[in-house]
This record gives structure tokens, sequence and C-alpha cells, in this order.
């Protein structure tokens, strides 16, 4: 059985105190969720982030990193900074990061091989725009980014992957694919893993759904049979209602 995932990218969110308490009531209120739940706050409050949840079932992910170990690239994170957090997870390609950072397929590439260096676990994201879906280019965008960023990996390697969809033209505007709409993406992706790896790669790789997934339409998009659980923007700066999406499964 595949795992359930709920992870809250908190983008450029909180101060210092809002983070403090919204990891407190999310760890107050997560005692009985049926999914591994994942914060991923904004980069100064990673160690307070980890080491509040220390005691809990809760994992701490940030939302970036570089494909650089060290040196002379000021402004940037690198992923054995973040393992020396004691962070578990990355989010690699974020949609705002390709369009806002220019990021491509083989730098992101990069970036996943560095987590797995690092045995930390990348959130590999993957998206269309409205405009790729509108001229039916979506399964082409996302065939490419898959196959450029993640198929040069071994299938060990492989199989420590989180993908996350994200039809990029529902993302923070409160629209949301339709359930067929995200299931036919979902069994898309898992096709091409499958076509790759052989089907029980494709079968238990997670795939999670990132587009302004809340608690009112969490629980039937986690009924699809092929959604793993969700990649959670807004909805995950609040407690309860992140709290209500992790137990929609």
């Amino acid at each position: 059985m595949r795992k359930k995932i709920v992870a809250g990218n908190w983008k450029m969110n909180t101060d210092l105190s809002q983070a403090v308490e919204l990891i407190e009531q999310i760890v107050s209120k997560s005692t009985n969720s049926s999914a591994q739940i994942i914060i991923c706050p904004p980069y100064p409050f990673l160690d307070k982030a980890v080491n509040t949840c220390k005691n809990s079932l809760i994992k701490v992910g940030a939302q970036n990193c570089s494909q650089n170990n060290n040196g002379a690239f000021t402004g940037e994170i690198s992923v054995e900074m973040l393992k020396s957090l004691n962070v578990e997870y990355i989010i690699v390609g974020h949609s705002e990061r390709r369009s806002y950072f220019n990021e491509d397929n083989i730098q992101i590439a990069a970036k996943v091989e560095k987590c797995l260096e690092n045995g930390i676990t990348p959130i590999f994201c993957c998206g269309e725009q409205l405009s790729d879906r509108n001229t039916n280019n979506h399964f082409d965008v996302i065939k490419n980014q898959t196959e450029e960023s993640l198929f040069q990996l071994s299938e060990s390697d492989f199989s420590k992957i989180v993908i996350a969809y994200e039809p990029v033209w529902a993302i923070g505007n409160g629209n949301t694919a339709t359930p067929q709409q995200a299931q036919e993406m979902h069994h898309y992706i898992r096709e091409l893993i499958a076509k790759k790896y052989g089907k029980k790669c494709g079968d238990s790789t997670p795939i999670l759904y990132g587009g302004s997934c809340n608690a009112k339409n969490a629980k039937e998009l986690f009924a699809l049979p092929d959604v793993d659980g969700g990649l959670i923007g807004g909805a995950s700066l609040k407690a309860e209602e992140f709290i209500t999406i992790s137990n929609s499964f």
C-alpha cells in the first residue's frame, strides 16, 4: 500500500512568533492523523520546527535547495546545510521556482540528485500552465518535466522520490482541477513511471495533488485511486484546516 502524505508548503509566510504558534498547534492537533504529515516552513524557522516536532510523528521539509555543495553562491542554501538541521524532505521544482526563478529541468535534476546523495527525500513538483492545457499540450509538459528531471535515476533511487502534481492554473486562485482531471494526470504519471521502471515502481510511488487542495475538497480528491495525498499551500497556514486535510483519507 502506498504511503499517504500531506505536506504543507508555507511559502514566504509567517514571522517567527507566528511560525512557532502554528507549529505548536499542528503538533498538538495531529495525534490521530492517518497520513504522514510534513511541514515546510521558511528557512529561518526550520531549526525551531525540527526541535518542536522531534517527539511527534510530524516531519520537516524545506521549500527549496541549491544544486551546489558550497561556495560563492550568495543567498543560497545547500542540501548539506539542511541535512545538518535534520530536515528530511525538500520540495524541488515547485512551479513558482520554475516561473519566478527560471529553474529548468536540468537544474531541478541536479537538485534531486543532491537530495538523494544526502539521504533526503525530494518532493518533485511537475505541472502545466493554463495555456498548455488549453492547447492540449499538458501531457507532453508533464512527460518532459518528469523524464528530464527524474529518469536519469536508477530504479533504487527513483523509489525514494515523492511526486507532486501541480496544475499551475489551479494554484492560489481558488480553482481546483476536477476529480476527473486530477485522476487522469496522476494515472498518466504513474504510467510513465511504470514504462520506465516497471509496474511495481509505478504502483508504489506516492503522487500528491498540489492545486488548491483544502478541507472541503480533500476527501474527494484523496479518494481517487492514484492520488496519495496533497502538497498544501494556503490551507497549511491554518492548523485546524491542515489537520482536517490530513485526516481526509
